[in-house]
């Protein structure tokens, strides 16, 4: 995998002073730590603001950690494309003709190391499912799902538990959402539909569409 951020030694240790700081100015708190797993598929979630990425990438400085993160590969055109990959970003093709499912399955099988970050909800408007995608490519791959999460409303974040896909997508995801159940996003009222335990799953069609 690319050379990132997190891979910089003088830049990532000055990001994690810098990131420390800042969570504790804001009053933010930090639970638990990256698993000790070559390989897995992070949940970030509730995914409500365009703030959850920079917090994101500073809860993984404060935590020592690695993360990549999927992007429209129209994102890394010139001149941006050095910087985002710089920043973890993995470019995919989200065309329908392209399965960007197996795209990540396969990238996970050329790594040796790969935390691949990947928001559930896949958009920040009002939505009514969870898009799969990110339970597909676990599967697919044979990694671990683990559940990072950002609290707003009590300012905590972190990484909270790890367990490996059954195939069985309803009872898993069951337990997905009771954990993001208290986990509540910058602006509450557009995670309503995606934490409500009745909530539908996108079907395995709509998921080529994207994760």
């Amino acid at each position: 995998m690319h050379y990132t951020i997190f891979d910089t030694p003088v830049i990532r240790t000055l990001m994690r002073w810098i990131s420390l700081f800042v969570f504790k100015m804001r009053g933010w708190r930090i639970e638990g730590r990256f698993p000790d797993i070559a390989k897995y598929v992070l949940i970030a979630a509730p995914h409500t603001s365009n703030w959850d990425f920079p917090i994101t990438l500073c809860l993984t400085f404060a935590l020592k950690g690695k993360i990549y993160w999927m992007g429209k590969d129209t994102l890394f055109r010139w001149p941006f494309r050095g910087m985002f990959k710089w920043l973890g970003g993995i470019p995919v093709d989200r065309s329908k003709s392209n399965n960007m499912v197996g795209q990540m399955i396969q990238q996970f099988s050329s790594d040796e190391n790969l935390a691949l970050t990947i928001p559930p909800a896949g958009t920040r408007s009002n939505v009514m499912k969870w898009k799969t995608g990110f339970y597909y490519i676990a599967l697919g791959a044979n990694v671990p799902v683990v559940l990072g999460f950002l609290n707003y409303r009590t300012k905590v974040g972190g990484i909270g538990p790890v367990f490996l896909p059954t195939g069985d997508i309803h009872a898993d995801m069951q337990r997905i959402r009771a954990f993001y159940s208290g986990i509540h996003g910058k602006h509450p009222v557009q995670e309503v539909y995606l934490m409500a335990p009745s909530s539908p799953l996108i079907t395995a069609a709509e998921m080529q569409e994207g994760c």
